[in-house]
């Protein structure tokens, strides 16, 4: 199993995740209720000197793949956009599409 990193790498890319989200509501990411559950859920696991957090490793893993999620759906609305829903293509871009270039026909046709 891959390494998580730190916490709080992927506690600021989870805040750019909704910062990206958001950008397109108009309201601060700041204000939503995703905001304030996860603030508080990352203060309520830390470590501090007066206890130890058993569970901050669990809430660390789940931040985590909360955090691939967002990124991979992020990726794949993307990929959607760029690849789905255009209707018929012709064959010249089709094969534009996938980095081949179509022969040119003699006589001059194509």
């Amino acid at each position: 199993m891959a390494a998580l990193g730190s916490p709080l790498r992927t506690l600021r890319g989870i805040l750019a995740s909704l910062r990206h989200a958001s950008g397109r509501g108009g309201r601060p990411y700041r204000d939503t209720a995703a905001y304030r559950h996860l603030m508080a859920a990352f203060r309520a696991h830390r470590v501090t000197s007066e206890k130890l957090c058993r569970a901050q490793q669990e809430l660390h893993f789940q931040a985590a793949t909360y955090l691939c999620l967002l990124r991979s759906v992020r990726e794949h609305e993307a990929l959607h956009q760029e690849y789905h829903g255009k209707g018929e293509r012709s064959p010249e871009e089709v094969a534009g599409l996938v980095g081949f270039k179509l022969p040119q026909q003699p006589g001059g046709k194509g």
